[in-house]
């Protein structure tokens, strides 16, 4: 394994950081609590966790004592525990799913860069947002159609 430059470093933290911001100006655009910053942190965090697990893998030089996928790992498990903080039930409602899953994949963004797997991040980057909006504008045109009936497809009189 190859030590990084700190030029390396440098892209691929700038990389994930814009990334998570992309993805949450969209939901600051959309109203959500967790924007920009909290986006750009995840993709941020993710990606230093995993350039850290390199930069010590790369200092062992034994790839029997570590592996590049144990960071990666805990990362998913710190971020679903935030996740699931995020989710909340109220009123017959639950809210907070979005968004906790919205981080969720946000972290992977973040991973992939950590890995300096650009192309990766990207393409994952513009699914979330099409997940977002154009999934949003689709789900609501459904709500609208089919918001005459319940659950059993019996129609709503109002």
């Amino acid at each position: 394994m190859v030590t990084l430059t700190t030029t390396a470093i440098i892209i691929r933290i700038a990389v994930a950081i814009g990334l998570g911001m992309v993805i949450g100006l969209e939901r600051t655009l959309t109203g959500k609590t967790a924007g920009m910053r909290t986006y750009a942190m995840i993709t941020l965090g993710s990606s230093l966790f995993v350039i850290i697990s390199e930069t010590i893998i790369a200092m062992i030089n034994n790839p029997l004592v570590a592996s590049p996928l144990a960071v990666p790992t805990a990362v998913i498990t710190g971020i679903g525990f935030i996740g699931a903080g995020l989710i909340i039930f109220q009123a017959n409602k639950i809210t907070g799913l979005t968004t906790a899953a919205g981080l969720w994949v946000t972290a992977g963004v973040g991973i992939a860069c950590g890995f300096g797997l650009f192309t990766l991040a990207i393409i994952a980057t513009i699914a979330v947002l099409v997940i977002f909006t154009i999934m949003l504008f689709l789900e609501n045109s459904f709500r609208k159609h089919f918001s005459k009936f319940d659950n059993e497809g019996n129609k709503i009189e109002k």
